[in-house]
């Protein structure tokens, strides 16, 4: 069975709810939304130059990398990838130019 983004959400949950020093993503929470932002705005700076350089091993570690910080940030947000699925569903009812064009309107 392969490794989805709910697995790794499960995860985050599980490290999150843990005390001490051991676990990366406590760390993080227990800084704050607004570092865990930071930390997102890192990586998805890492992944583009990784794109931009045509360096797909480097792509794919910082595209991992980025996706684990982007859950980490939506849980500090109290944001769940269940919410963030039912939006890209509803979007999907349309093409990609109107949606983008629908939300300019808003």
């Amino acid at each position: 069975m392969a490794f989805t983004l709910h697995d790794l959400a499960d995860t985050i949950d599980a490290r999150g709810a843990a005390g001490g020093d051991a676990s990366y993503t406590r760390k993080l929470l227990d800084k704050g939304a607004e570092h865990c932002a930071k930390k997102f705005g890192e990586e998805a700076v890492e992944t583009v130059i990784a794109a931009v350089e045509n360096d797909r091993t480097n792509l794919i570690n910082e595209s991992a990398d980025l996706l684990f910080h982007l859950l980490v940030l939506l849980k500090a947000r109290g944001v769940t990838i269940q919410e963030v699925e039912a939006a890209l569903g509803q979007r999907t009812s349309q093409s990609g130019l109107q949606e983008k064009a629908s939300r300019k309107s808003e």
